[in-house]
């Protein structure tokens, strides 16, 4: 990943919205299926893992190569990675019961090294004291509990000789680079990647640098060839199937779809006492991403012991709580049919509108008008409603102790599908 920061913010109401339907998403003739983005963006919910050997110095994965640790440090951390207490079951199992539907593991980093059991490189974790492969038991584990699972992988490779760029930063040059023997090395891994753990959910491409749209395109093509269903994201140097917002919320849109990539806590590879977002925090994301229209793939670190630290696993089933009352309002849905705004965000599906209100601006919230009459509303979350449609505005207030300080939800059925519903997209305005 890149070397991003920060906690996300709300999205803030700005331009047009977009329509909540399960609307046809516009590919490239060459992309996913639409049934496999569609599948894919109904599950909305997926944890992402940047782990390695990296975690026994408790730096940022990739980047702290050549920065806070030598490069020859790094390079052999490897013979001192033995994370014994890795249990792909117990992983996935942590996955399930945070509510999250699909899985993607590191298999490599910028900085080269593999933690799956490779054969064009010496330089993985077959080589440590583990001499376990992860990638194959998560792959074992994520089928036997029901959790789709797929791959990251680095297009950059700051370690290996032939990509033209080194460390710190992939800011240095090496000496004899050569771009196209990379690349078939770069293929060959993808194909032991499908090959041998697949099929795939995603095959999910980072920091492509000196890969340009001709070579991004010959590799997207080559993956495709392997697994035609395959979701490939944006970081290959084409544009693949689907945007990658980081460390922040995409913006709404539901002509492409999006995922946002965003840390548990700040770093992406383990660090001690890394600040932890809160509970809130972590609903009021991945909210707006779904009423955003895009889904949310939230990032843990394991430890080098091979274990999600435990209160990161603490977080996760909070979460997952949370989505086991009110998952109906999230997975399956589509965003809108109002934009987020700073009062939350709204999703749909069929004649539905979940009004997810993260904060109240004044005693109610006025959202703009629309096409479709509402025949009833409820608080899902407890208590009730005063709903009032008028010409120009609808109008939504609820009684402060029937608030909830994580969200107050409300839903409202309308007289025809939500898709067709929307006059103006923007909402939110105190009153």
């Amino acid at each position: 990943m890149r070397r991003l920061t920060g906690v996300a913010v709300l999205c803030l109401a700005a331009g047009l919205a977009v329509l909540c339907a399960a609307a046809p998403v516009a590919t490239p003739p060459a992309g996913a299926p639409p049934e496999s983005l569609q599948k894919w963006r109904d599950m909305r919910f997926g944890m992402f893992i940047h782990w390695g050997p990296v975690s026994l110095k408790g730096t940022e994965i990739g980047w702290s190569r050549g920065n806070q640790v030598p490069i020859e440090e790094y390079d052999n951390l490897y013979k001192q990675f033995n994370p014994t207490k890795f249990d792909a079951d117990e992983w996935v199992k942590t996955a399930k019961e945070a509510g999250m539907k699909y899985m993607v593991i590191t298999t490599k980093h910028h900085d080269g090294f593999c933690i799956f059991n490779t054969k064009q490189t010496d330089y993985n974790i077959m080589n440590s004291p583990f001499h376990r492969d992860p990638v194959k038991e998560l792959s074992e584990a994520c089928r036997k509990q029901g959790v789709a699972f797929g791959t990251y992988y680095s297009v950059c490779d700051w370690h290996h000789p032939d990509f033209p760029r080194g460390s710190p930063g992939g800011k240095t040059r090496k000496p004899n680079p050569n771009l196209d023997r990379y690349e078939q090395y770069l293929r060959s891994q993808v194909r032991e990647l499908i090959q041998n753990y697949g099929p795939l959910l995603t095959l999910w491409f980072d920091v492509p640098q000196e890969f340009d749209a001709a070579r991004g395109q010959r590799v997207v093509d080559f993956v495709r060839s392997l697994q035609p269903d395959i979701l490939i994201n944006n970081r290959t140097g084409v544009p693949g199937d689907f945007d990658t917002p980081e460390q922040r919320i995409g913006k709404f849109q539901i002509d492409r779809p999006w995922e946002t990539c965003m840390t548990i806590c700040r770093q992406w590879a383990w660090k001690p006492d890394d600040a932890l977002k809160s509970l809130k925090q972590c609903l009021d994301v991945l909210i707006n991403c779904a009423g955003g229209d895009g889904n949310l793939l939230l990032n843990v670190g394991p430890m080098p012991t091979g274990e999600i630290e435990p209160r990161q696993v603490a977080r996760l089933k909070e979460i997952g709580q949370w989505l086991a009352k009110y998952g109906e309002t999230i997975y399956g849905t589509r965003g809108g049919p109002w934009q987020p705004g700073p009062w939350g965000a709204a999703t749909c599906k069929g004649n539905t509108v979940y009004v997810h209100i993260l904060q109240w601006p004044g005693d109610k919230i006025a959202l703009p008008a629309l096409a479709r009459k509402i025949v009833s509303s409820a608080v899902l979350t407890g208590g009730k409603a005063e709903v009032k449609q008028a010409g120009e505005a609808i109008e939504i207030s609820v009684a402060p102790a029937d608030r909830q300080e994580l969200d107050t939800i409300v839903v409202l059925t309308l007289d025809g599908p939500a898709a067709e519903s929307a006059l103006d997209r923007t909402g939110g305005a105190p009153k």
